[in-house]
């Protein structure tokens, strides 16, 4: 049965409704990034440059780095934007949108977020590059999707909800193995914690004191099962798990500009986050050429 035209918006030109892209518009490889200024900064890299398209703050560039096409979106900040990404991407690969019939064959994906992140352990250096392995998610994303944890992530959603004695389980999902070994194997492997917010969400204080002033230590001291909170963001959680139930491979890339427990800012981010992203560029090629 059709998915009905207020399920599936689309543009007048037949592309989805917030992207603004058609299924010719994006590659396989998608590398998405938090800010639509992120995005150059990546795509001066390909030798051309085939798509531009912006709208709202979801910016594309779609071109070939050393022969391999690839995309690369910016998703602006938190889960409810990376949602919208990632069910319209996945329409654009997994449902016709002129039939808006669900296709036969299922495409996977392959969704690379690169992007900053603060420190939650005093042992992770400034400048140093972490791989997610398990991301947990304080926001209430998917408490209004059918997401199957296995036993483990739920012992570990579970344990932090009576840590932080919140109203609501958080979820916790394994990344994409495949990716981490070919992109991230001499990354740090980490257990990212993503957050509903920059401020009190994170333990920042400015003029608003917070609900519970013993987050961040909290936060730092989390141990189940040798499971720690490595480092936190804002994006992460939301994309492992509509990755795990669409059915595409999600990892995310983080470069450590902050530690939260030092106090210290990386003085050299910007040297930093462009070694993730030449290393990334350069390691995607050569996987297309093996």
């Amino acid at each position: 049965m059709p998915i009905a035209e207020s399920e599936l918006m689309l543009n007048p030109d037949g592309s989805v409704y917030h992207l603004n892209l058609l299924p010719e518009h994006i590659s396989d490889t998608i590398l998405t990034v938090g800010d639509p200024e992120r995005v150059p900064l990546i795509s001066k890299y390909f030798d051309s440059v085939e798509v531009q398209i912006a709208k709202r703050e979801f910016v594309t560039h779609t071109g070939y780095y050393k022969g391999k096409r690839l995309t690369v979106l910016s998703t602006g900040m938190g889960t409810d934007n990376v949602e919208i990404v990632m069910n319209e991407l996945d329409a654009l690969v997994n449902i016709d949108l002129v039939s808006r019939e669900i296709n036969e064959d299922h495409i996977a994906l392959n969704i690379i977020r690169l992007g900053t992140s603060g420190a939650l352990q005093e042992s992770i250096p400034l400048g140093s590059l972490l791989v997610s392995e398990y991301a947990v998610g304080l926001d209430t994303l998917m408490q209004f999707y059918p997401l199957v944890q296995t036993g483990y992530e739920n012992t570990i959603s579970s344990a932090l909800q009576q840590t932080l004695q919140l109203s609501f389980q958080p979820y916790c999902v394994r990344g994409s193995d495949i990716l981490r070994e070919q992109l991230a194997r001499d990354y740090i492997a980490g257990n990212t914690l993503t957050c509903p917010g920059f401020y009190a969400p994170q333990g920042r204080v400015l003029r608003l004191d917070l609900k519970d002033a013993e987050l961040i230590n909290n936060f730092t001291n989390f141990n189940v099962e040798d499971f720690w909170l490595t480092n936190f963001e804002m994006e992460t959680a939301g994309y492992f798990a509509l990755g795990r139930m669409l059915g595409h491979e999600v990892t995310s890339l983080n470069a450590i500009i902050v530690n939260r427990i030092t106090k210290q800012f990386d003085q050299n981010a910007d040297q930093t986050i462009e070694k993730m992203i030449t290393q990334t560029l350069d390691r995607i090629a050569a996987i297309a050429k093996a």
